[in-house]
């Protein structure tokens, strides 16, 4: 099938202290839908339209829902979208933009998630999980496979964790590349830690709240696929402030000419702050994942708010 998503570039990383580390960073903020999403919902889109779906539903606090919406239109499917308060007003245009019903519901993207899945069940359209799925996943895994074609290949690859789709193409990506020993280091603001708190716990832990201006990132509880693959392969948890992700966006901005959010801030943050996590690896690409819930006036009220 004709992928939805484009090979993005995979460049040096501009703009970082000495540390004698090699350091690249995959431009997926340069997607036609504005972050890696594209990747496997574009492909779950695909999939379920060649097996009879006449219309999808989406669950999403922004950038799935965006992505849906792009491939729903590229296919000729009609799509809704639910998006729990929290997503911004722009943010709900641009996807209405494409072509999308937006329907609001809740105030967290469980609550949004429950009546996307009610109407699927319904049979009013064919689910379309924001991370949880894994022809999701098999889409995100070519993020590794233009990696080791573009080269080099690295020691470890610096990623986002919200639900853990993006994590769990990137191990999926590195197995099928024989890249077993290459670490994932996963990162997470404080409060919506839930992989590094599952990881200290040894199961599955389901947070009672999110609390972070990441909003991508607020799952509060990962993909039981992501969770096994923190046990069966090399996986290093990393948590950051919403601070630490909202100075790498502005820094990441000046350096790469590129808005992205909070989310893919928490992963930029630690080549910027040169993180002891980063620290045992020669070579490091940083996952620039993107993200489309952003804008020159949002970037500015955080620099405010967190006095960056």
């Amino acid at each position: 099938m004709d992928q939805l998503h484009i090979e993005t570039p995979y460049v040096p990383h501009r703009g970082l202290p000495a540390s004698g580390r090699e350091t690249w960073v995959k431009m997926d903020a340069y997607q036609p839908t504005g972050s890696f999403k594209i990747r496997g919902v574009g492909r779950l889109c695909q999939v379920l339209k060649a097996e009879g779906a006449s219309a999808l539903v989406s669950s999403s606090g922004g950038n799935a829902g965006y992505a849906a919406a792009y491939a729903g239109q590229a296919l000729g499917v009609p799509v809704t979208v639910i998006v729990p308060s929290t997503t911004p007003a722009f943010m709900r245009e641009k996807i209405a933009a494409l072509g999308a019903c937006v329907v609001v519901e809740g105030d967290v993207w469980d609550q949004a998630d429950a009546l996307a899945r009610a109407i699927a069940e319904r049979g009013e359209g064919a689910y379309v999980s924001p991370f949880d799925q894994p022809q999701l996943w098999a889409g995100h895994s070519s993020l590794i496979d233009e990696i080791v074609a573009q080269g080099p290949v690295p020691d470890a690859v610096v990623v986002a964790v919200g639900g853990g789709g993006l994590m769990c193409g990137v191990a999926e990506g590195l197995q099928r590349h024989g890249l077993k020993h290459t670490a994932i280091v996963a990162v997470e603001t404080t409060g919506a830690a839930a992989l590094a708190r599952s990881m200290a716990a040894g199961e599955q832990v389901t947070l009672a709240a999110i609390e972070t201006i990441a909003s991508s990132l607020g799952a509060r509880r990962v993909a039981d696929a992501a969770f096994a693959w923190s046990q069966s392969r090399p996986v290093v948890p990393v948590v950051v402030s919403d601070a630490d992700a909202v100075r790498a966006c502005a820094r990441f901005a000046d350096d790469h000419l590129a808005l992205v959010e909070p989310a893919c801030g928490a992963a930029l943050s630690l080549a910027y702050d040169d993180h002891p996590a980063l620290r045992p690896f020669a070579r490091v690409a940083v996952i620039a994942c993107g993200g489309v819930v952003v804008s020159l006036e949002k970037l500015a009220a955080w620099r405010a708010q967190f006095g960056v």
